[in-house]
């Protein structure tokens, strides 16, 4: 089908040079912005002393935006739930990595060298901008196939056919990417250099290798803590003070956070527009018998499609079964719930070709495309064709499939009148489409079966909450924030007014609330949330409503803010002190389940059967893997414990572990080097944008460019 579709809707004949240049910078909605697009205020983000403007922002945001599109044409069930919220954060993640790229690049004196950039422009391309430049040079019908070939037409015209203007715009488009690629080689050429400074040396390889040599047999038994007591294992404020004050560091943040509580309303249909539903439905089947659908039905949320489909692409089983033999103009519902309705109207049914096989042949002139046809009617093989009339004024095309069907309905690939004039040729060739200086020819070489078409109108409706049922949502959940106007308040009677309350950490880079804590799913349009808590929530104010207008999902938000810091997390917020207070908690009963089991442990069996566990065997085991040891301090006492009778009982920090060293043996396993390099790069996982960043800090405007009321 694509073949023919080209052969028709261009000459193959008469290359047309239509010089097309492209140059589009999509900067955004600026004026909504206002005054953030002047002077200083056009800073979305500063690393260090490096800026990032808003229209660098803005065109790799849409530069993302339009991956994002291409990404979901190709895979779109893969891409379908991609939240765009996220891509703000995305683009700032790349451009602050180029920067300091950039920077790193031009104090390392790197430069791209010539042959490099032969190589990655025409031999082996990086920038996906020669590809553009190939697809628009053959969008404008200059047939290229390979980089090379679009260089040498863009900047020897001449030699081509062509002149320099209609050449002018592809030439500055390529120089443009010979600068980009100049960036990407020399930003690859430093990543390279970076990481391959991250090496291991001979010591390190060595020690390495002895601790995988080195291997233990050990007897084992571990009873983990559990869920503790807590008036056992009491912890009061002053040791959750002293630990905090000992490993502060642990709770350190990147950038100023806010501790929120946040309440997220899903508005559902009401009662009353599930009613509103059943009349609809009623209505719309009269409409249909009385053949009176119109405008004002469709405005009420009505989805109306005409489907001409065969039986096998019917993806409901219900309407596949009611048009098989259902008679024309007949009505039904074949779905109705408190979610929605569908209903179908019959149409016709008949017999089709749903695909046909053509024998195509083109030829140039205005003289042999008659003499090509008499040939070819007179008995001439197709196969014969190019070596009969010889040179390229003839291009054959033998058996092509056309599918005049899919699963999406009639495809269209041949107009009805050539359809009807090469199925009734009686297996001659037609002519198709003739010009000055061609003209196309085909031939019906097999057709399929006919099989069974069905038209029918198909009426969706899915039941949405009204505009009636949001403003009283709306309604109730204000007079709830009118009544609980401080977060105290918010926080202490969210649960009695019915409303889930969720707790989250906000920053200047988070892209919107987060559906669940820790994950990467989004409310929608809750963006202009995180915008309000981090320019103008203060600790202790409570947020007005903010609205998701989703058609099918709308949904209200409420946040309040309870405390806000810079540095660290404080020892007052609540997951810290959870933490803190687990692992003192841990700790505690650690040492009494020691001393508890100590006097028991004249065996490792013996211990297991005091613990009510099973002792586990472990005959190889070795430093740094972890095996049935998950406490990283466990794992290096008992790989530096010595072989013999005695049996330890130590406290780990998610039990207590009971062991003993039976004996210890070196194998024989060769040292290899390169071996041993990889894995210490992996165990160093060296993290390139932090090297590069080093102690600069990040400031993320982000959050002040997006829409907030």
């Amino acid at each position: 089908m694509a073949t023919l579709q080209k052969i028709r809707s261009k000459s193959v004949f008469l290359i047309v040079v239509i010089g097309v240049a492209l140059l589009a910078f999509i900067v955004g909605d600026a004026l909504t912005n206002g005054s953030k697009l002047f002077g200083n205020q056009t800073t979305v983000a500063k690393i260090g002393n490096e800026k990032i403007d808003y229209t660098e922002y803005q065109q790799k945001r849409q530069e993302l935006n339009n991956q994002l599109e291409e990404a979901r044409k190709q895979n779109p069930m893969q891409y379908a739930n991609f939240d765009t919220q996220i891509l703000s954060e995305m683009a700032l993640e790349q451009l602050v990595t180029e920067k300091l790229l950039d920077q790193a690049v031009e104090k390392a004196g790197i430069r791209a060298t010539g042959n490099q950039l032969r190589y990655y422009m025409i031999e082996n391309p990086i920038n996906p901008k020669v590809q553009q430049i190939m697809s628009q040079l053959q969008a404008s019908q200059i047939a290229v196939q390979t980089p090379a070939q679009a260089y040498d037409v863009i900047f020897n015209p001449k030699r081509n056919g062509l002149t320099d203007a209609q050449v002018a715009p592809f030439q500055r488009a390529w120089i443009a990417a010979e600068e980009e690629t100049k960036k990407l080689i020399e930003r690859q050429t430093y990543q390279r250099l970076a990481f391959s400074s991250v090496q291991a040396n001979e010591l390190d390889k060595k020690q390495m290798h002895a601790d995988y040599v080195q291997t233990l047999d050990v007897d084992l038994a571990f009873k983990p803590y559990g869920v503790l007591d807590e008036k056992k294992y009491p912890v009061s404020d002053a040791e959750i003070v002293d630990k905090y004050k000992k490993e502060r560091y642990r709770f350190a943040v990147q950038e100023p956070t806010k501790e929120v509580s946040f309440i997220a309303v899903a508005v559902s249909p009401s009662a009353a527009d599930i009613k509103n539903s059943k009349t609809l439905a009623a209505n719309t089947v009269k409409a249909l018998r009385d053949s009176t659908l119109g405008k004002e039905m469709r405005r009420q949320g009505l989805v109306v499609e005409r489907r001409q489909l065969r039986a096998s692409d019917i993806s409901n089983p219900s309407i596949r079964q009611y048009v098989a033999s259902a008679p024309v103009d007949s009505v039904s519902v074949i779905s109705e719930s408190a979610q929605g309705f569908t209903i179908v109207k019959m149409g016709n049914r008949r017999a089709e070709v749903d695909s046909v096989q053509l024998n195509i042949v083109s030829v140039a002139g205005k003289n042999l495309p008659a003499k090509v046809l008499a040939s070819l009617n007179a008995g001439l093989d197709i196969d014969s064709v190019a070596s009969v009339f010889k040179g390229d004024s003839v291009n054959v095309q033998s058996k092509q499939w056309i599918p005049l069907f899919t699963a999406e309905g009639p495809t269209n690939a041949l107009p009805k009148d050539q359809l009807d004039t090469l199925m009734n040729a009686g297996g001659r060739y037609v002519e198709l489409m003739k010009t000055d200086e061609g003209a196309l020819f085909a031939q019906v070489a097999e057709r399929k079966a006919p099989v069974e078409v069905y038209e029918y109108e198909e009426v969706n409706y899915d039941v949405k909450p009204s505009v009636q049922t949001v403003a009283d949502e709306r309604a109730k959940f204000e007079k709830f924030l009118a009544a609980n106007n401080t977060a105290a308040k918010f926080n202490a009677n969210a649960a009695k007014a019915g409303y889930q309350r969720q707790d989250f950490d906000l920053t200047q880079s988070t892209p919107a609330v987060p559906r669940f804590a820790g994950m990467n799913q989004y409310y929608p349009d809750s963006r202009q949330v995180v915008r309000w808590v981090m320019i103008e929530g203060k600790p202790g104010e409570v947020s007005h409503i903010y609205e998701s207008k989703d058609a099918n999902q709308p949904m209200l938000y409420a946040v309040a803010v309870n405390s806000e810091y810079e540095d660290f997390v404080p020892v007052g917020n609540s997951k810290v002190r959870e933490v803190l207070a687990g692992e003192i908690r841990a700790s505690k009963a650690g040492d009494a389940m020691v001393k508890q089991y100590q006097p028991k442990a004249s065996s490792v069996a013996s211990a297991a059967a005091a613990m009510g566990v099973q002792p586990t065997a472990t005959p190889s085991f070795r430093f740094g893997r972890m095996f049935n040891v998950q406490d990283p301090v466990v794992v290096g006492r008992i790989a530096g414990t010595k072989p013999g009778a005695k049996v330890y009982v130590v406290k780990g920090k998610d039990g207590v572990y009971v062991y003993r060293v039976k004996s210890a043996k070196t194998e024989n396993f060769p040292f290899n080097s390169d071996n041993y390099s990889q894995q210490y790069y992996q165990l160093v996982n060296p993290d390139l944008q932090k090297m590069m960043r080093g102690d600069r800090k990040l400031q993320n405007n982000i959050y002040k460019f997006e829409a907030g009321d």
